[in-house]
């Protein structure tokens, strides 16, 4: 599918998402383009993953829309062209990290020569060329992180979600996840990342500020900072949520 420069790869219009009467996403207005490394900072509970679920259709909506890759969220022919890496990582422990990824290359419907070349180039990728035999269960959090973010990617989606995926890893592993995704961006790939570390925002060329479900601000990190004449978006954010007050 061509992508039309009129279309974005995601768009929400007033999205709402209730959990009996409580409203995790709350009118929620989003346009992200394509090659885009959108991240959505908040707090927890200000509706991140919430919005990531409904957006590769694991939540039904409760109101308003939700359109991915030109397409409703969740409809069958967006799931070959999207990926997604959860919070918490659905790996199968008593597998190797070779026969996690081959599951999830015949999952998506790959050949195996296909998962194969493409097994090869992302533990490359993510340097675990060396723990392709090893048992998940018998590997680090980092290193469990870096096999779910490679499945995640295995069959080369054009959109990538990504939640939370550098919450609870070392510094120095943030940094190394922060440079696999730079490699994305470049591959062209739109990456949408969710985080609540506000110095992540600098690596993204967009970013929404997120609050009880809703989108307080919008921009580039040194535009929000500004428009809130804070020094750092920390402040800016502290700053815009006394203001919805």
């Amino acid at each position: 599918m061509v992508n039309n420069q009129n279309q974005p790869a995601v768009e929400t219009h007033q999205l709402v998402k209730k959990f009996g009467s409580f409203a995790a996403v709350d009118n929620l207005n989003l346009r992200i383009e394509f090659g885009e490394t959108y991240g959505m900072l908040g707090p927890n509970g200000s509706g991140k993953t919430t919005t990531i679920k409904i957006l590769c259709g694991l939540l039904k909506i409760t109101d308003g829309e939700a359109f991915v890759l030109g397409k409703k969220a969740g409809a069958p022919s967006i799931a070959p062209r999207i990926g997604y890496m959860p919070q918490e990582t659905a790996l199968y422990l008593d597998l190797t990290v070779h026969d996690n990824l081959r599951l999830f290359g015949e999952i998506y419907g790959m050949s195996k020569v296909d998962i194969e070349r493409e097994e090869a180039n992302l533990l490359r990728f993510i340097d675990l060329e060396e723990w392709r035999n090893a048992p998940i269960s018998t590997l680090s959090g980092g290193m469990r992180h870096r096999v779910s973010l490679a499945c995640s990617m295995l069959h080369n989606p054009e959109l990538l979600f990504l939640d939370e995926p550098t919450v609870g890893v070392d510094p120095e592993l943030r940094a190394s996840f922060w440079d696999y995704f730079e490699a994305l961006r470049k591959r062209g790939v739109t990456v949408i990342i969710t985080t609540h570390y506000m110095d992540e925002a600098h690596h993204c060329s967009k970013v929404g500020l997120l609050r009880q479900g809703q989108l307080i601000a919008e921009g580039t990190p040194e535009e929000i900072t500004k428009s809130a004449g804070a020094t750092s978006l920390e402040d800016a954010f502290l700053t815009l949520a006394r203001r919805g007050e």
